[in-house]
């Protein structure tokens, strides 16, 4: 028996789930009812999108797919089997989609007014954890986040479903290390670097001083490499209780975050 011929959206769709191509390509996966809504409400540009037939049993689903058309989206209705070939999930939502991500630089990081906080990623490998740290920057009113060499790519679809949308809003800038310092230097930015033996992190907002202050959270077995920790002026802590070794990455990120940007 002949194979059926693969559309160009689900070739596409195969292609765009490797990393070299997404960013060869400038797009990108989004999986799922919640955040092709979220695409859309961002403005994002759709390239198609790819929807199983039981997507229409819902209400929800019917009215995203008149919205998607309203849009001028091409929807593209496969088999339950393309989808799963195409989703990234073991329980596809029902619909794919190609889009256009936001190109984020530098300059579109807020540094002036009460948004004084940004998050630095360094080498965390996870896409999870990656994208819970954006959506937890975004969350907290950070100016931006900054995703360093050995990150995980924020583009993963498992990074964009974590984000639950806040890539599309939220600036993530990715830099290497000398870019990076230099931007911190150019701008004033004081660096904290997360280390377990670190000044205890209530004293040290405390002590804060004027200015952006960009906290750094590191990989999750090796931490923030010695470079980094070599140029920050702080070293900072959260104290645990006794017996406890660590906390998750986006977790610690979100208590450094609140504190410092209540603190300031």
């Amino acid at each position: 028996m002949r194979k059926p011929i693969a559309s160009n959206l689900q070739s596409t769709i195969r292609d765009l789930q490797r990393r070299k191509a997404r960013g060869r390509r400038g797009l990108a996966l989004i999986e799922g009812v919640r955040l092709v809504e979220e695409a859309l409400a961002a403005g994002l540009t759709f390239r198609g999108a790819l929807v199983a037939p039981d997507l229409a049993r819902t209400t929800r689903g019917r009215e995203l797919v008149v919205e998607l058309e309203r849009h001028a989206v091409a929807v593209e209705e496969g088999s339950a089997r393309s989808l799963a070939q195409a989703a990234d999930t073991e329980a596809p939502q029902g619909i794919v989609a190609v889009v256009e991500p936001r190109t984020w630089v530098p300059d579109d990081i807020p540094l002036g007014g009460e948004r004084i906080a940004a998050l630095v990623i360094d080498g965390v490998q996870d896409p999870g954890n990656v994208g819970t740290l954006i959506r937890t920057a975004h969350a907290l009113g950070a100016a931006g986040t900054i995703v360093l060499r050995g990150t995980a790519d924020t583009l993963n679809p498992k990074a964009l479903r974590a984000a639950m949308g806040a890539t599309f809003r939220h600036p993530v800038v990715p830099f290497d290390d000398a870019a990076f310092i230099a931007w911190a230097r150019r701008h004033d930015v004081t660096l904290w670097a997360t280390a377990a033996d670190g000044e205890p992190l209530q004293r040290a907002v405390r002590a804060g001083g004027a200015g952006p202050i960009a906290v750094i959270v590191g990989n999750e077995g090796a931490g923030i490499r010695p470079q980094l920790n070599a140029v920050s002026a702080k070293r900072v802590a959260i104290p645990l209780a006794q017996g406890a070794e660590s906390l998750n990455v986006a977790v610690a990120a979100g208590i450094l975050l609140f504190e410092v940007t209540r603190g300031r």
